[in-house]
């Protein structure tokens, strides 16, 4: 091992002697004798300086070294280049009032080809226009040549693309009635709706093409209720909304619209209902123990939404997991909205369960009836005995006391039965009192079915 550190350290030793002699000491020698020179003539080159020719001679020098450096640099300006303006816009020039025009785009790339000085001034023109003159056409399809206007004459202008197919239509008018639609209703606040809305103009006269006109089937006008500031119960006027054609698909179909808007006058309504809360339990009481009561800190809340809506909410179902519940015990429970409800006063409320023993109680004769019959049909009981059951409910024995048996209704469901005949069918009851248990002591009856 030493042995093989000693040879690499005598190569190493080998290398620095060669470097130090063709590199280090040749440039050391060359920078002591350039000292020596300035050190020796020091005296000649003050009197170099101070000779009046010798400083002519080497301001020539210098200002051709100058030229030739701003030449060089300068030629990027006199060379020719090219730069690209994307999407300028193009302006036809026609008779609007007679013809419709389509193929035309609506912007064009433009290239410009020269010396980059003359480039920069081509951009700084304020007037830079693109143009089709299509006023010598005729109805039909013509293959036209876009111009741009040379503001400087220096510069190639180059079109992309220069040249296109467009269709001359005679231009006609119809008249479409204007409905309305409401944009950004839910930024409005949930507790505020909008009705009964009116326009100042209930028909307007759409222009184009006769292709065009067929394809709109209907106009409508966007209002955005962003535009009312600070809304209020009451009327309110938001103006100038923009007026849309819209083909049978909701397609935006583009004709010509008078007017292009038009104002309209809105009611803002708040209205609201008073709801009880229903306690709805899930799941399997533990064993032996059956609830009592639960009570919550708000027995009704107020909700909000349209008339329509609020016909059909006749509470708001608050639902609970009892599985396996024991004792008494507090719930707190974010509630939903129902269906059509945009606004509740309560997000959250408090329940609260009271368990207790559990009794159970026998009603007789409560009558089976028939849901989901098919259209046609009619059923009936195969038996007295299979148009009643009995049902056993299960709860505390303060609920059980006070239950009527005329909140016990027992069902069978025939909707998967939809021929004649006689069937064994499922029998399934319920009760208004989520509290308590319901089962019928009868799984099943017979029940015809007939035309």
């Amino acid at each position: 091992m030493k042995k093989i550190i000693k040879k690499i350290c005598l190569c190493l030793g080998k290398v620095f002697k060669l470097i130090d002699k063709i590199l280090i000491t040749p440039i050391m020698k060359i920078f002591i004798r350039i000292s020596n020179f300035f050190s020796k003539n020091s005296r000649g080159i003050e009197r170099l300086f101070a000779n009046k020719q010798s400083l002519i001679v080497i301001s020539l020098l210098l200002a051709f070294l100058v030229f030739y450096l701003v030449d060089r640099n300068s030629s990027a300006l006199i060379d020719d280049s090219a730069e690209i303006l994307y999407s300028q816009p193009v302006k036809p020039i026609y008779n609007e009032e007679a013809y419709v025009v389509e193929g035309l785009p609506e912007s064009v790339d433009v290239i410009l080809i020269g010396r980059r000085s003359d480039i920069y001034l081509a951009k700084q023109y304020p007037d830079f226009e693109i143009s089709v003159d299509l006023r010598e056409l005729s109805v039909g399809t013509h293959r036209v040549n876009l111009k741009a206007r040379q503001n400087v004459s220096s510069v190639k202008y180059k079109l992309d693309p220069s040249t296109v197919t467009v269709i001359v239509y005679d231009k006609v008018s119809a008249t479409r009635e204007v409905t309305s639609e409401v944009l950004h209703r839910s930024n409005l606040d949930s507790k505020l709706d909008i009705s009964n809305i009116s326009l100042n103009k209930t028909e307007v006269t759409i222009k184009g093409s006769a292709k065009k006109l067929e394809e709109v089937a209907y106009v409508k006008a966007l209002i955005d209720v962003d535009n009312l500031v600070d809304p209020t119960v009451g009327e309110a006027t938001i103006n100038n909304n923009k007026l849309v054609a819209y083909n049978n698909v909701g397609e935006i179909v583009d004709v010509e619209i008078l007017p292009e808007t038009v104002d309209a006058t809105l009611n803002i309504t708040s209205t609201s209902k008073v709801v009880p809360i229903r306690v709805v339990p899930v799941g399997n009481i533990a064993l032996g123990y059956a609830i009592e009561a639960t009570t919550t800190n708000v027995s009704s809340i107020t909700i909000y939404g349209d008339e329509e809506s609020l016909k059909k909410v006749e509470y708001v179902p608050v639902t609970i997991d009892v599985s396996n519940l024991s004792a008494n015990k507090d719930f707190t429970v974010n509630l939903e909205k129902p269906s059509g409800v945009r606004a509740m006063s309560e997000k959250t409320i408090t329940v609260k369960v009271n368990v207790g023993e559990e009794s159970q109680k026998e009603i007789n004769g409560i009558s089976v009836r028939t849901i989901n019959l098919a259209e046609g049909l009619k059923a009936s009981a195969s038996s007295e005995a299979d148009s009643v059951v009995s049902v056993v409910v299960r709860g505390s024995k303060e609920l059980l006391d006070e239950l009527d048996s005329s909140t016990i209704t027992a069902t069978v469901d025939l909707s998967d039965y939809t021929t004649p005949g006689e069937y064994e069918v499922e029998v399934k009851v319920s009760g208004d009192d989520l509290r308590l248990n319901y089962t019928s002591k009868t799984n099943k009856v017979r029940v015809k079915i007939f035309k």
